[in-house]
């Protein structure tokens, strides 16, 4: 069954960057909404920022002008570039993506900011 796949993830120091970037494991049809959700320790799972059918892109008000989220249809992948980290973004951060089959999930990569 084909997954969604999370990396970019890992340690990194108060105002640095990340890039985070989800790929299918394998051939499926292309998602026309992709989005990206974080879950820190003790929190519910929220959501990030997301791209939908139309191409329109949200980020929430919390990473608004430090994170972006970007997709390339061609291959099927969206990214989320973080810059600005902050210690209040460190969670898993998960993405998720829709197409005419259904909803698809990633298992979540860590991302760990120290102030």
């Amino acid at each position: 069954q084909v997954q969604l796949v999370e990396s970019g993830g890992g340690l990194v120091q108060a105002g640095g960057s990340l890039r985070l970037s989800c790929a299918p494991s394998g051939n499926v049809l292309k998602f026309y909404r992709t989005e990206w959700y974080r879950q820190a320790p003790g929190k519910q799972r929220e959501l990030v920022a997301l791209i939908d059918h139309a191409g329109t892109t949200t980020v929430v008000d919390a990473v608004k002008g430090r994170f972006a989220i970007s997709r390339d249809t061609v291959k099927n992948t969206w990214f989320l570039q973080m810059n600005s980290l902050k210690a209040e973004d460190t969670a898993v951060y998960y993405c998720k993506g829709v197409n005419p089959r259904g909803v698809y999930w990633g298992r979540g990569t860590q991302v760990t900011v120290s102030s």
